[in-house]
Order: structure tokens, then sequence, then C-alpha cells
């Protein structure tokens, strides 16, 4: 080995000390198939009955009475993703590397009341990004 190849390998490793580095973290998701679109695509009130709602989106999270006595379901889906990692900027020295994080928090709430003949009377959903 060489003068030149020791001056490489030197090189490398006060590069590694001066200069930051990046890098990316783990990202983490959670999510559900129950969408606005699905649910307007699928939904039809005075059509859809209980039991397609039950083959669509299975069981719901809540079985309720309303006050004209009307059964409602309600269907709650949250999803969470997340990103972190560390970002360099310039010589160590004058700041070097700094930790980077975001979140998001999805809440989907569907809400369905049926009829007296198990078909969907009317539905709402509640759609918040956070």
């Amino acid at each position: 080995m060489g003068k030149a190849l020791w001056g490489f390998i030197s090189i490398c490793i006060f590069s590694v000390f001066i200069f930051g580095c990046a890098s990316s973290g783990v990202k983490e998701t959670s999510n559900t198939n129950l969408t606005s679109g699905k649910v307007k695509m699928e939904i039809k009130k005075g059509v859809t009955t209980q039991a397609d709602i039950l083959q669509i989106f299975g069981s719901p999270n809540i079985v309720t009475k309303n006050r004209s006595n009307d059964e409602v379901w309600n269907y709650n889906r949250m999803s969470y993703e997340s990103a972190y990692g560390s970002e360099g900027g310039g010589f160590i020295f004058w700041g070097g590397s700094r930790a980077v994080s975001s979140a998001t928090t999805k809440s989907f709430d569907l809400i369905i009341i049926f009829d007296d003949n198990d078909v969907v009377k009317d539905y709402s959903v509640i759609a918040a990004s956070f």
C-alpha cells in the first residue's frame, strides 16, 4: 500500500467527521380501505341493506338506536403515519446534523341509519386529518 491509498483513506475518514450526513428513517403506516369514495360507491339510500353493509365493511364498531328508534351503525377507523431520520447541513462544526420527524393521524367515521326494514335511511361521513 502506497501513500496514495493511505491519503485516500484519510480523506474519506476526515470527510465523515467534517460533513453532515443524512439518513431516512422508517415509515410506519396503518391504513384502511374505508374511504369516502368507497362509501359513495357502495351505499345507496333506500337500496343498500344491513347485509350489504356487513359484506362491504364488516361489523360496525358501535350499534345504537337514535331518538326515532332507528338502528344506527358507527364505523370508526384511525390511521397513523410517521417518518423520522436525520438531515445534514454543511460542516459539522457549524451545526452538523439534526433530527427530523413528522407524523400524521387520520380519523374516519361512517354513521349509517337504517329504517324498520333494515335498509339504509341515511348516512354521514366525518373525516379529519391532524
